[in-house]
């Protein structure tokens, strides 16, 4: 595992316990979304996992197979984050930054122009980032993170701010460097539709416990409950007839219903009897995904 934890658990007062034996295991190449609301953890976490919080709690944590405590600080030449919002200079081009990092980092034989091209920055190294858009600098620090060819990318709510198309490029962007340069990216958001596109396995943290953990597969077979909205022509003439034949069923506008199935199998038996009726149907869109399976989930616990 390239990064684990065993009970980890962290608190700054008592009475008030940030992470509750939070346990966790981040297969190497994998893209681990760490999903949780705000104040869930997910941030404190990052920084105990970084070193930043120090040997203040009772958990142990290991990267690379070897416990923190024993890596510290050379295990940073194998790393690259960023917690929370990227700080730039703004009156430093895109390559003055990469620069400046490097001669911190000590990496002399750093390729910039190979890292600004790899996110879509080749283009805009001279311009000095206080022009760049919101997008921009979130590929700017992550080029920044890359200086030193990191095996590990721990990304801290990349997406905040971020317009759809922002969003689409910098989901682009990590799916690239998962595949082409084999880094392993742990991601913290509460965006839970976007991970669902981008990531390979899942926790979810809430109330600073971790309810989940696995693969998005896996997760999909633990909620396999299946919503679907359906079009039709003249709804209202069809709309008793349907309801007798499934229970589930939600009227949301003049043209458009709601049925919720307990297996998508059930799906293709409101296919065939729409067909058998001779129903005109304009629409099945399938609903839900992670964000509802994420709400049902945070609802059981509300009522343990």
């Amino acid at each position: 595992m390239i990064i684990e934890t065993h009970e980890l658990s962290f608190q700054f007062q008592k009475n008030q316990k940030l992470l509750d034996k939070v346990s966790i295991h981040v297969p190497e190449k994998s893209i681990y979304g760490f999903l949780g609301p705000n104040g869930a953890g997910k941030s404190t976490t990052i920084r105990l996992i970084t070193g930043l919080l120090g040997e203040q709690n009772p958990g142990e944590i290991s990267l690379f197979g070897k416990p923190l405590s024993e890596q510290l600080p050379f295990v940073f030449s194998k790393i690259g984050c960023i917690i929370e919002t990227p700080t730039l200079y703004g009156h430093l081009t895109g390559l003055e930054h990469l620069k400046f990092v490097s001669k911190l980092q000590d990496t002399s034989d750093a390729k910039f122009d190979e890292v600004l091209e790899l996110v879509g920055l080749d283009h805009a190294k001279n311009i000095k980032s206080k022009k760049y858009s919101l997008g921009m600098k979130q590929r700017l620090s992550i080029a920044m993170a890359l200086i030193n060819d990191p095996k590990l990318l721990i990304l801290d709510e990349p997406v905040n701010g971020l317009d759809p198309q922002g969003i689409i490029e910098m989901r682009l962007l990590l799916q690239k460097l998962n595949r082409k340069k084999d880094i392993t990216i742990f991601i913290s958001s509460h965006i839970l539709a976007e991970v669902e596109k981008l990531c390979t396995h899942v926790g979810i943290l809430y109330n600073g416990k971790l309810q989940f953990e696995g693969t998005m597969e896996e997760l999909k077979k633990k909620n396999n409950k299946a919503s679907v909205l359906v079009e039709i022509a003249h709804l209202n003439d069809h709309f008793e007839l349907i309801q007798q034949h499934f229970e589930n069923c939600i009227k949301v506008n003049e043209n458009e219903f709601q049925i919720q199935f307990s297996s998508k199998d059930e799906i293709p038996s409101l296919v065939n009897f729409l067909t058998q009726q001779n129903i005109a149907v304009y629409k099945i869109q399938p609903q839900g995904g992670l964000e509802e399976w994420f709400i049902d989930l945070t609802k059981q616990i509300k009522t343990l």
